[in-house]
């Protein structure tokens, strides 16, 4: 969710033909300071944009100045970039419709076997969602990015793939290395979770830095930046996108990160409402 910075918000302001003095200025960037901050805490997560909203001005409107202009031109701003740019209540992540994310809700949920592994997944959420969710909102991060979690390992901090990947989050040893896990004959900190997940988070911080993107930087946690940036300036002439830039540059990705966002969507659909897709507690497969 994005909330206009202040200078943004006075210059839509001032373009909207309010004037706003030096101390009335003050007062709107304490508001958006105040907004912002609101719009970064737990209680977003369950409630809808517009409740949000009118909680959010009024707490902070009761604490800025009574000496402010008519607040409506400050709510017309703040509503209008943040319901332009806001995800779907419950979600922090965009929840971009795609045939391949509905393919894989319908994998996930209808094929026996697929559904039972699923069920494992969920069974294991709670033990590690504590933790995860602690370090995403220390770090700013989407709480939503504990899915990619849940589609690379399960939530098995002992897994191993094929290619030699390990860990909660699958780093292989090199990256895994290069965020700071030692990885050697006697030690494997990749299958240490919170060790594990500080590592993950600073990748994927970089890599959202680098491509301006949570999709694409998932993209890139899959397959490697470098693939990732070379196509972006192949189709889009530049290394930073949007989500949407995902879908743009999907048939030149491998057929695996082509499925790797879309997989990631869908486990958030269900595990938003699992209910929703026929799960229960009798679906867990044994470990």
């Amino acid at each position: 969710m994005t909330v206009p910075s202040r200078r943004s918000l006075c210059a839509h302001l001032s373009g909207a033909g309010v004037l706003l003095r030096p101390k009335w200025r003050f007062h709107a960037e304490v508001f958006v300071d105040r907004i912002k901050k609101f719009f970064k805490s737990r209680l977003t997560r369950s409630i809808g944009l517009a409740s949000a909203l009118m909680l959010g001005a009024v707490y902070t409107v009761q604490r800025v100045s009574p000496d402010l202009p008519s607040i409506s031109a400050v709510d017309a701003v703040l509503i209008r970039d943040v319901a332009q740019s806001a995800p779907p209540a419950g979600w922090d992540l965009p929840n971009l419709d795609n045939p391949r994310v509905d393919s894989w809700v319908t994998l996930f949920s209808t094929n026996s076997k697929v559904k039972s592994r699923f069920a494992l997944w969920l069974d294991r959420k709670p033990k590690y969602e504590p933790m995860i969710s602690a370090k995403l909102e220390k770090r700013d991060m989407p709480q939503d990015l504990i899915y990619l979690a849940m589609i690379e390992s399960g939530f098995n901090p002992t897994a191993k793939s094929p290619a030699k990947a390990g860990g909660l989050w699958q780093f292989i040893s090199e990256t895994g290395k290069r965020y700071g896990l030692t990885v050697n004959k006697k030690i494997d900190e990749r299958n240490h979770p919170e060790k594990a997940t500080d590592a993950a988070l600073s990748y994927l911080s970089d890599l959202h830095d680098r491509f301006g993107s949570w999709y694409l930087a998932a993209a890139a946690y899959n397959t490697g930046e470098n693939r990732v940036a070379r196509i972006m300036r192949q189709v889009t002439g530049s290394e930073k996108g949007s989500d949407k830039d995902y879908y743009r540059i999907s048939k030149l990705l491998p057929k695996e990160t082509q499925d790797y966002v879309p997989m990631m969507i869908a486990a958030a659909r269900i595990s938003k409402d699992p209910a929703r897709y026929g799960f229960d507690d009798n679906d867990a497969a044994s470990e």
